[in-house]
């Protein structure tokens, strides 16, 4: 069971967080600081994590789906702010 390794959890979060240096879309992020969360709740040895794949990959989607709503509104597009084009490159 490779996946119930600690490490192999914080290789998969620095191969996702080079990811999104290379393609910054915003998302892989999260994903990288899902996996991060349960390689470090591997690596303290919380009860039964290690034991169930489910519920190991449970505590990744709800770490990466908390690590992304709190990202998003510090690294995304902000309220009320609104992109606008004075010249169209068609037009020409």
């Amino acid at each position: 069971m490779w996946w119930s390794i600690w490490w192999v959890w914080i290789v998969g979060a620095l191969l996702l967080a080079i990811l999104e240096v290379v393609a910054p879309a915003q998302i892989f992020l999260g994903f990288a600081l899902g996996a991060a969360g349960v390689g470090a709740a591997l690596l303290i040895g919380v009860p039964g994590l290690a034991s169930s794949t489910p519920l190991m990959l449970l505590t990744f989607a709800v770490l990466s789906l908390i690590a992304w709503l709190v990202l998003r509104p510090l690294m995304g597009i902000r309220k009320g702010q609104v992109k606008h084009f004075e010249h169209d490159i068609n037009e020409d």
